[in-house]
């Protein structure tokens, strides 16, 4: 079963052109201000090891891509890839400030048609990008290509809570999200937009067996912030 946004494409890409300067901020309140945390509690469970080589998808302003690179050290390699270009200017500007301009190389392209060759990547990356793009199953199945084997996928999303009580919070909490855009001086359709995908977007167990599907093995589910956030771990297994 494919998962899939009926947005066009590119009305998707001008949103997040518009959100651009607001991104940070947004995304802090997503996470309900732990977005800091669950980064750390991200690459906890992805064990990324020195010297490998990695790519960061939909990687927006950098923040991923950038602990990503301090993961893997100066005798590794990151990509950070995105399809739009004002996310990119912003990550280049945090990566120049940081000085990693030789560890991280920033590319705008479509997550969903890598142009990577198979089996190009010890470890591929992707954080609260897959409700967005038009194919998320697409993106999984090209994961899955450009990965060496025994590579692991990291995915760091959105998720559904199964406590109802817990749920009922979560959906009021984003009736209320586009109401913050106003504080940020930004387009409050937009917000409606984002709050829509961040607050429906499937639950931990199906994106598991999404993952399953498109061939990852000992997929593990870490729940963040009582299901509100999730943390998805697979392995490309060695073919026999």
């Amino acid at each position: 079963m494919s998962l899939t946004n009926k947005v066009p494409e590119k009305d998707v890409h001008d949103l997040f052109t518009r959100v651009a300067p607001h991104y940070d901020q947004m995304n802090n309140l997503i996470s309900l201000g732990t977005q800091n945390g669950w980064r750390k509690k991200f690459f906890k469970e992805l064990k990324v090891e020195a010297g490998d080589f990695a790519l960061d998808l939909c990687c927006g302003t950098g923040d991923l891509t950038i602990a990503l690179a301090k993961q893997v050290g100066p005798s590794g390699n990151v990509i950070g890839l995105d399809f739009n270009q004002k996310m990119l200017d912003l990550a280049d500007k945090k990566i120049r400030a940081q000085n990693l301009q030789k560890e991280i190389q920033l590319k705008q392209g479509d997550a969903m048609h890598l142009p990577y060759p198979d089996q190009s990547f010890d470890i591929v990356t992707i954080g609260f990008g897959l409700r967005n793009v038009p194919d998320a199953d697409q993106v999984l199945k090209e994961i899955y290509r450009v990965l060496k084997p025994d590579g692991k996928v990291g995915i760091l999303e959105t998720s559904q809570p199964t406590n109802p009580i817990i749920k009922l919070g979560w959906e009021s909490y984003f009736k209320l999200f586009p109401n913050f855009a106003k504080l940020l001086g930004a387009n409050v359709d937009d917000y409606k937009y984002l709050s829509h995908t961040t607050a429906k977007f499937i639950s931990a167990t199906r994106l598991k067996e999404m993952l399953e599907q498109d061939g990852f093995k000992n997929v593990t589910i870490t729940k963040l912030n009582l299901g509100a956030g999730a943390i998805h771990i697979g392995i490309k297994k060695k073919m026999r």
